[in-house]
């Protein structure tokens, strides 16, 4: 029987590991943290997945308990193939490897649908992705479905997959090398409570995270001011995977000095706390402005569906004086904020007048503050309807930092602000991999035996993401390395 070790133990590791089993081989996933912190950064999500779908008739294989009311109530639209390859050519700038994101896309919706039959719940993303338009619940910016539970529920789901198909897991297991024979990875080391181990096998996956939480490589790669940053998630990915890959021959690909960072909890602690999971993120910027220490607006909030410029928009904020925002909204759109803004663990300042306001927002210049929202004031047209679901091209005229869409006055009290840093969730640069998950060298031959999935593919993401592929990335090529390992 053909023997895998999975290395990691995230959305992408599980589905590896639970596809190898399901292929006859022998799994072992060998997972860093302990099992209180597992689950890496599929772990911190919101469980949110994109996926193609032409219709609600595809959604009712991923969601078969959608009732008749909610399916009345629900615009779902469609989302094509052709739309999600557009979504990742505009974002990434035309820079994605096209065969990686065909994989991607054309695998979608069968690897969700094998998902959610290896007991895997989906539901609509009403909170997130949809407001009430005409009685009707209408969902934009192709992205439609969570899991159950979110990110933990997806990976409770896997795990007890996993278990179910006979995975063996360990937890507090770090891979610190790969074991080669000749040009063929045939096992890893392996330290466990101290004790160091070699393991062989006929196939190794790695899926176990980019590189976010080293603060050396984060400052290495991604440049000066990136040691500041806070970490979304796990702080357990500290690039390990991608070393030793590169440790035995592999060849590097990909944007290393970009990641996913987001508008974040000014106050948040240095890596993602579970008991918090996504909410220290802030992402209904599009509905306000956002002001830096100068209290100046330094990008244009509407520029696009907010889960097209957010994973780019906590770089900006980093880039500020003090590394640090205030998202400045009015009563007009209180309605529209997210449930994140709502949680108890929050930096927020409120008033009754924008020139109190100006007094809470702590760094601030009160001054330039109030001169920015009185140029923006003016020049919003109000003469173009307002329309949360739909690029509304309700804009400003004749300002330095635009705001293409749904530019609201800022006339309407009680006033409220949200003070961000930047939060980085995960790095675009990794291993040079190929559609079907297998490792090239720097010669550019696959390397026998060797895998990889998840966060540190390369060559994917550039400059940008679209919202809810990472999860789908990381199942889509996590299945494919599983069988392809299981095979080896």
């Amino acid at each position: 029987m053909t023997r895998v070790i999975v290395v990691g133990g995230g959305n992408a590791a599980l589905c590896a590991a639970i596809a190898a089993r399901e292929a006859g081989a022998e799994v072992a996933l060998l997972e860093r943290a302990p099992h209180a912190l597992r689950g890496g950064n599929s772990r911190f999500t919101a469980g949110a997945m994109r996926v193609v779908y032409d219709g609600v008739d595809d959604l009712m294989t991923l969601m078969p308990d959608l009732s008749r009311e909610e399916r009345e109530r629900s615009d779902f639209g469609i989302y094509t193939r052709e739309q999600f390859f557009d979504d990742m050519a505009n974002v990434t700038r035309y820079r994605c490897d096209p065969d990686l994101a065909e994989q991607l896309v054309n695998e979608s919706l069968p690897t969700l649908q094998w998902m959610q039959s290896r007991g895997v719940r989906f539901l609509p993303l009403y909170h997130k992705q949809a407001f009430k338009v005409d009685g009707k619940f209408r969902f934009w910016g192709g992205l439609t479905i969570q899991a159950w539970g979110g990110g933990p529920g997806l990976v409770d789901s896997l795990t007890e997959a996993a278990r179910r198909a006979s995975v063996e897991i360990r937890y507090g297991a770090r891979v610190t090398a790969l074991l080669t024979d000749g040009d063929s990875v045939n096992g890893v080391v392996v330290r466990c409570a101290g004790v160091e181990e070699q393991i062989k096998a006929d196939a190794v996956v790695l899926a176990c995270g980019g590189f976010e939480s080293n603060t050396e490589w984060r400052t290495r790669y991604l440049g000066p001011g990136w040691d500041l940053a806070r970490v979304r998630g796990t702080r357990f990915n500290t690039g390990d995977g991608i070393r030793i890959a590169i440790d035995v021959g592999a060849a590097s690909r990909g944007h290393w000095s970009g990641c996913h960072a987001v508008g974040w909890d000014m106050n948040a602690p240095a890596y993602g706390d579970l008991d918090v999971g996504d909410g220290f993120q802030k992402h209904s910027y599009p509905f306000g402005i956002l002001v830096n220490a100068d209290g100046e607006r330094f990008v244009d909030e509407g520029a696009d569906f907010r889960n097209l410029t957010y994973a780019r928009y906590g770089a900006e904020v980093l880039h500020q004086p003090g590394q640090f925002a205030w998202q400045i909204f009015d009563a007009k759109v209180s309605d529209l904020l997210r449930d994140e803004y709502r949680i108890r663990q929050i930096t927020k300042a409120e008033a009754s007048s924008l020139e109190e306001l100006a007094l809470r927002l702590d760094g601030v210049d009160a001054e330039g503050f109030l001169t920015t929202v009185k140029d923006f004031n003016q020049a919003v047209d109000t003469s173009v309807p307002f329309d949360p679901t739909i690029l509304d091209g309700r804009g400003t005229t004749g300002l330095q930092v635009p705001k293409s869409n749904w530019a609201n006055p800022l006339d309407t009290p009680p006033f409220q602000a949200f003070g961000i840093t930047c939060g980085i969730t995960f790095t675009f640069g990794g291993l040079h991999v190929t559609p079907d998950s297998r490792v090239l060298s720097e010669e550019g031959d696959p390397i026998p035996g060797l895998f990889a999935a998840g966060e540190l593919v390369g060559g994917l993401f550039y400059f940008n993401y679209p919202g809810g592929t990472g999860l789908t990335s990381g199942a889509v090529f996590g299945r494919t390395a599983g069988l392809g390992a299981a095979k080896a």
